[in-house]
Parts: structure tokens; sequence; C-alpha cells
């Protein structure tokens, strides 16, 4: 009788349809920040912006109230300075009017600019809402090829602060700068109807500000993206040492620790100092130029009240020419003020977008189909992979199982076993050959499909911040109570947690916080028996059990695997000894295959392998 787990067709079809390197842009090395212009990023804004466009509007709107309001406050103070001029020749007549007028500017500014402020920010806050949304419905869409090659921490970082830099900076940022724009505008008009030769002295002085705030952006613009990026490698190395914050401690390894963390932290440091040295210095070049502009108006004025040259004006005029004086320069500082905050995002900008352009993990192929009551027959057809294409990993991987069969695949560490499981539900695609489920390609299937037909415990359990019953019922949201606990008492978990201070309530922090290694595995191993799924992938998941209960838990899983299709992957040759067929990989190939009797009496690697298990319990 022929083997049914014997390779069949032909290696030479297969290896002609190897592809190229896998991925992609972003399918390996470091995520670069592309040195996007400023006009470009904010171009990539505009449609985050667009449909709150009526907030827009009407913040711009009471922006330029505002700015009229405020710049109507020195012609009213001017009109009263004239009007008591001399001494005893006070017209109050005429003052109570004016005082009045003042009054409620006054409070319509103050209004009015309050309502710019709450809809600006009601602007940004949905701005980066949505922003953030897309950064992190992009982070479900990413190959797992691209999250294992980048520093999590990094991209956390994207998602969470890099898009808070972007409301607070840029949005608040040019909302100011387009509010300094209409003051800019208002001030000429006002400066230009009380007179022009005065006004164009003023404008004659304004390339000296434009010039001193250009010039320091200039310069701080490559630091600040600098920083930003150090930041992102800061949340990196800190969220890796912190999780892993028991291993650390368990090789006694805090001053080594801390002194990775001191390198990047100083080397943040420098690139902060400088970018703020540069920016800060925006402000008080610009204010300098704002007392020249205040000392050549007062000169130029006084002049003109006592010569009539260059034009004939009053106390009061001059008066609200040098309020004027001073409302203009107001923009040009507020643009040196949040220079470093709008150059800060900027560069986190330019951070999340280069995540939002990494290409996505391939689509489904064209007309893919549901893979709908699923049998559990798989084949492996002459499949190659490799991570590192100058580096081979898996070659020539053929075997099949049919329905309810129990494959096991052993191996010493490294050859390729899990990679198996990686690729059959499609979390990397293959570099050549095919992978049939029920008789379908693999990639002709929906991935979401074709993964829920599967169910998953892998050596490293993942838990997340909730209830125990949550943690259970994550395959299965809907399933009762009474579900939840038969699923945990199949998997020997009901006794421990009962134990726990509210039981099946008990929150639990994430990674399963005081819970042991085993206990957290037997709660993965509980929310698989609760999903029930048709097909069973098992990566070393009773690595982090004690003997007794993995003798339990294996009975467990010897009710649940009968009639599915099951795949094992065992460190522990003692676990996989019922198993239909053993496949022995070496190097990333299948060396052997065969039940635990026929591998043992081949006496070939899989009896090597076990014999030396064997001769370190004795």
């Amino acid at each position: 009788m022929a083997n049914p787990y014997a390779a069949v067709g032909s290696a030479s079809n297969a290896m002609a349809s190897v592809r190229g390197d896998f991925g992609g842009p972003g399918s390996g090395g470091p995520l670069g920040d592309e040195r996007t212009s400023a006009r470009a990023v904010l171009q990539r804004l505009l449609p985050y912006v667009r449909p709150y466009r009526a907030l827009l509007a009407l913040a711009l709107l009471c922006q330029v109230v505002t700015v009229v309001l405020q710049l109507y406050v020195p012609i009213i103070i001017g009109s009263g300075i004239d009007l008591m001029v001399y001494q005893g020749q006070v017209d109050f007549l005429g003052l109570y009017p004016l005082l009045v007028r003042l009054t409620l500017v006054t409070i319509g500014a103050a209004a009015s600019q309050w309502l710019a402020t709450a809809l600006t920010n009601r602007l940004a806050y949905n701005t980066v809402r949505d922003l953030r949304i897309e950064a992190y419905e992009k982070l479900q869409s990413l190959p797992l090829s691209f999250i294992d090659a980048h520093s999590h921490g990094d991209l956390l970082s994207r998602v969470v602060n890099d898009v808070d830099q972007v409301g607070d900076g840029v949005l608040q940022g040019l909302t100011q700068l387009l509010s300094g724009v209409v003051m800019i505008f208002g001030t000429l008009c006002f400066m230009f109807s009380l007179s022009v030769p005065v006004a164009l002295v003023v404008v004659a002085l304004t390339p000296l500000s434009l010039l001193a705030a250009w010039a320091i952006a200039h310069f701080s613009a490559e630091s600040f993206a600098s920083q930003q990026q150090l930041q992102g490698r800061l949340g990196g190395y800190a969220e890796e040492m912190i999780s892993n914050q028991r291993l650390v401690s368990a090789f006694a390894h805090a001053a080594k620790s801390e002194a990775g963390f001191d390198e990047i932290n100083e080397e943040l440091y420098g690139v902060g100092r400088r970018a703020q040295f540069v920016s800060s210095l925006s402000n008080p070049s610009t204010r300098l130029v704002n007392g020249l502009v205040y000392a050549v108006v007062a000169i130029v004025g006084i002049c003109g009240v006592i010569t009539g040259w260059p034009s004939a004006l009053t106390v009061g005029q001059v008066q609200s020419f040098l309020s004027y004086a001073n409302q203009y320069m107001v923009p040009f500082n507020q643009i040196s003020s949040v220079v470093t905050q709008v150059q800060t995002a900027f560069a986190s900008a330019r951070r999340v977008f280069t995540l939002l352009d990494v290409q996505d993990d391939r689509p489904d192929a064209a007309g893919a189909e549901d893979l709908t009551k699923p049998q559990g027959s798989l084949d492996f057809s002459h499949v190659y992979f490799s991570y590192d294409k100058r580096r081979p990993l898996l070659r020539d991987i053929c075997f099949h199982a049919n329905p309810g069969d129990r494959l096991a695949l052993v191996g010493p560490t490294g050859c390729g076993k899990t990679t198996l499981i990686n690729l059959l539900l499609r979390f990397y695609d293959l570099d050549a050959g095919k992978i049939f489920v029920d008789g379908h390609d693999a990639r002709s299937l929906k991935r979401q499909s074709l993964r829920a037909a599967f169910g998953m415990v892998l050596q490293d359990s993942w838990l997340f911040e909730g209830t125990v019953r949550d943690n259970i019922a994550y395959g299965r949201p809907e399933a009762t109570l009474q579900e939840v606990i038969d699923a945990a008492k199949r998997a020997h978990a009901d006794e421990f947690i009962r134990q726990l201070p509210q039981s099946y309530n008990t929150v639990i922090s994430e990674d399963g916080g005081s819970l042991s290694s085993g206990q957290r595995q037997l709660l993965c191993i509980a929310r698989v028996m609760l999903a029930d799924p048709p097909m069973l992938l098992l990566d070393e998941a009773t690595s982090s059990i004690d003997t007794r209960t993995e003798v339990l838990v294996q009975s467990a899983f010897d009710r649940m695997m009968g009639g599915r299709t099951s795949l094992v992957v065992a460190h522990r040759l003692s676990t996989i000894q019922a198993a239909d067929c053993i496949l022995v990989m070496r190097n990333g190939q299948i060396v052997e295959r065969g039940t635990h009797q026929e591998l043992l009496a081949a006496k070939g690697f899989y009896y090597e392998l076990y014999e030396s298990q064997f001769d370190r319990k004795a």
C-alpha cells in the first residue's frame, strides 16, 4: 500500500515558479522616513481636514472677526486721545460713546477668539482621531514579515506620539499662522488708511523679520526630523527592555540596559538641544526687529505731529500707529514661537505618512473564495521558502494529510517547523510550490476564511488585559459563561481559575500578569477548545506545563483532535508518539516520515533525537 504521506509531483515544475524577493517596499530593513517637503505634507493632510471644512471655515471666519475687532480698538483709543489732548478741554460727551463702543468691541473680540479656539481644537481632535484610526488599521493590514522586521516600540510611537504631534503642531500651528496672515493684511489696511508714508516705512522694515524667521526655521528643520526619529528609537528600546524586564534582571543586565538607554537618550539630548537652541533664537530675533520698527514709527510719527512731514498726524493717530506697529509684528512673533512646534509636527507627519505608505499585505487573489465547511485535507507540494533570499530555509517540502489525520513535525531548532505553520496560514507567501487545503490552492482562498478554519496554540502564550472569561472567549465572544467553564475544564484550567480572587471575572493584566507560564498556556488552550475549530495547529502547546498537567492536557487534546486534522510541532517526542505520521525535518528538508515505531525501527535521525532525549532523562 502506498504511503499517503509520501511526496508527489515534480520538483522541477515547482522550481519553475520561483519568484523574486518577497514583500516589496517595507518587507525588511529599517523603516526609513522620507524627506518629504512641507508642501507635500500639507497636501497629504488636506484629505483628513476636508470632512471638517465647515469647522475650518467657521474658525477662519471667527479669526477674521477677531482680528478686525482687535484692529478697530486702536482707532477708538486714538479718537479718544484726540478728544482730551489739552488740559481742561476734554470732550466727555464724545468720550462716552467711544467707551461704550470700546467695551462692546473688546467683548466681541474675546467671544470670537474663544469660538475660534474651540472650533480649531475640535478640528484638530477630529482630524487626529481619523489619522490615528487609519494608522492603526494600517498596522492590521501590514504583512507579518514587516511587523517582525521592525521595532514594535517605534511603530507604536508613530501611531500614538507622532499623530499627537501632528494635531498639536500642524493643525493648531497652521491656524495661528493663518490668523497671523489676516492680522498682517488687516493691520496694513488700517495703517495705510491713516498715513501712507508711515505705513511704507513699516513695510520696508518687514523683510528683516521674515529673513530671521526663515533662516532659523531652515536651519532647525533637520534637527527636528532627527529628534523625532531618535524618539521613536528610544521608545522602541524602552518597550523592548520593559516588556522583558524579568529576563534583564535574571541575567543581571540592568546596568547594561541603562547604558543602552543612556546612549540613545544622550544622542537625543544632543540633537534636541541643538534644535531647541536654534529655534529659541527666533523669538528674540523677531522681538529685536519689533523694537526697531516701534522706535522708527515713534520717531516718524512725532515728526509728523511737529512738522507735518512726511505726513500730518495727530497725537491720537500716532498712538494708533504705535499700537498697529506692535500688532503688525505680533504674527511674526507667533511664527517664531510656533516654529518649534510646527517643525516637530512636520517631522512627525513624515513618520506617520511613511508608515501609511508601506505596501499592504498582498490582497486576496481576484475571485478568491471562502473556505466553506472545511474537511481538513492538507497538501504541501514542493514548497520552497526563505526569509533571506541569500539563505534558503525550506526546500522541496512535500506531504499530504487526510481529514482527521494527526501529523507531527519534529527536528532541531531552526529547521523550519514553525515556518511551515506560518506558510499554511499565509502569514508569509511561498517562494515556490503550492499548499492545498481541501483541494483548494491556499492562495485562491480568502485569508480570513482560511485562518478561521484553524485553531492555534503557540509556544508563546498571548493574553490581553481583561477578565479571564474574556480571554478564553476571544475566539467566540458570544459564548456563554457555562461554555467558557466547560472549555476551561477540558483544558484543566478550571481549578486554578476558581482560586483567583473573582474566579472567571478576575481581571488579568497584559500577558497574564502574576499567572505562571503554565497557567497562561492553559488559558490559551482553553481558548482554542472553546472555539472548536475544524483543524488544529499546536506549536509546542504544552511546553510551559508541568509533566503531570501535560498528561491531563494531552488527554484533552486527544479528545479535541478526534476527527480533526492536526499539525503538531513538538520537541518533547513523548507527546507525539500517537501521531498518524511524524515528519522529521533537518536543515529545511523532510528527511524521514512515518509512525513512531517505524522511525525507531529505521534507526535514522529520529532515532538519534529520541535516544538523546532518553539519555538526558536517564
